[in-house]
């Protein structure tokens, strides 16, 4: 049995934190809770796991993953404007 793991991750201004470290081959939730009003951060993107995901204001929007494989992988808004990490270990 895989257990999950989940990390929140604050979008206000960019991203807090802004480098998450995950495991490979581990069910893995984002919690991505938008305190920010700005159009920037209504959108996460993720290219390496294919997600572009829009965030709803004041809510926490969950977005699973399980990576198969280590590295270091960017995460950025819709404009690409601001920016962060996941490193998988």
């Amino acid at each position: 049995v895989v257990k999950e793991s989940g990390v929140d991750v604050i979008v206000e201004g960019g991203y807090s934190p802004n480098v998450i470290s995950i495991r490979k081959d581990k069910l893995t939730t984002l919690n991505f809770i938008r305190k920010d009003p700005s159009s920037c951060l209504e959108e996460v993107v993720i290219p390496e796991f294919k997600i572009r995901k829009y965030l709803a204001l004041n809510k926490t929007t969950p977005i699973k993953i399980t990576p198969k494989k280590k590295g270091t992988f960017e995460v950025s808004c819709g404009m690409n404007m601001f920016h962060g990490k996941i490193i998988v270990t």
